[in-house]
């Protein structure tokens, strides 16, 4: 990595980048928190076991957790509306488990990702083109260069020979490039923004949307076992009795339970009337049961008298 390229995503607090002699230092930050019992729960093995692919995949050349930290940068008010976004990488549309980790830490918002990565649903499939762009460039590499690189994958060196062949690659893309072309669309900050208040009414209105798809099926679901009962209301009152003649308050409440049910079987196969009638005779059997009284009570299917 480049100093050019790791400072475009640096920001004040979220993201920073510093270097020794040897290494680069990379730095996430979540400064300000509203739930900071997430962390305080735990010793941090769970957080860094989650965390720690992500330095695999910068050796690999995947920027996307740079992105991740300079969003987080967006997220924490840290840049400016009219900032521009640095170079986007591939695939933040798709991230990887680590990543979406990250993320997580960092707590940028699901519809600031979702904006961050509409420009990556939008793009299209290059897959094809990319694989001829490298069988050009295989065909092209020396035989030394082609040698040297299976000798690191056969002596445990794969992620060097990885690391190698993407710098190397990178770079006779760069050449081939034509001078003048357009570099890929980038967004200001406030764009970004704005993209994700557009996310979010989308992704509340598909919530609704399930909202009322589970409600619909959880009716369904509930007329189906009205009418089980309703296929038996004498088996069901016979039930009832036996719990109220327990006398104990699990059994009051399974009671209560039970003739919540029976009263909406009753309205939807039956009448009210009927089950009125049919309470009625079983609080003249279980009326000096003052416990299970205050419950059918509560429930607004019996009122004292």
């Amino acid at each position: 990595m480049d100093t050019r390229t790791l400072k475009a995503f640096g920001t004040e607090f979220a993201f920073t980048v510093d270097r020794t002699n040897t290494h680069w230092i990379l730095e996430w930050a979540l400064n300000e928190s509203e739930n900071y019992d997430r962390f305080g729960e735990e010793d941090g093995r769970g957080w860094m076991g989650r965390l720690t692919p992500l330095r695999d995949e910068l050796l690999r050349g995947d920027l996307r957790p740079l992105y991740l930290g300079w969003l987080a940068g967006v997220s924490a008010r840290e840049v400016d509306e009219e900032a521009i976004e640095p170079p986007r990488p591939p695939g933040l549309s798709r991230l990887t488990a680590a990543q979406q980790s990250l993320a997580e830490f960092l707590e940028i918002g699901p519809d600031l990702l979702t904006a961050a990565g509409l420009l990556d649903q939008q793009a299209p499939d290059l897959d094809t083109e990319a694989d001829v762009e490298l069988d050009v460039w295989i065909a092209e590499l020396p035989t030394a260069q082609k040698a040297a690189t299976l000798k690191l994958l056969l002596t445990g060196h794969a992620q060097q020979a990885e690391s190698r062949l993407k710098l190397r690659f990178l770079a006779w893309q760069r050449e081939r490039q034509p001078i003048g072309t357009p570099e890929p669309q980038r967004r200001t900050v406030a764009e970004l923004q704005k993209l994700a208040m557009s996310a979010a009414e989308t992704r509340k209105q598909q919530e609704a949307l399930q909202r009322k798809k589970a409600e619909g099926e959880r009716q369904a679901k509930r007329k189906v076992y009205l009418c089980t009962l309703a296929a038996d209301f004498d088996r069901c009152w016979q039930a009832a009795d036996e719990r109220a003649e327990r006398g104990i308050a699990s059994a009051y409440d399974e009671v209560q339970h039970a003739l919540v049910d029976l009263a909406d079987a009753y309205t939807l196969c039956a009448s009210r009337a009927d089950f009125d009638l049919k309470l009625a005779g079983f609080m003249a059997r279980h009326g000096k049961r003052g416990a299970l009284a205050r419950r059918l009570s509560d429930a607004k299917l019996w009122k004292k008298s």
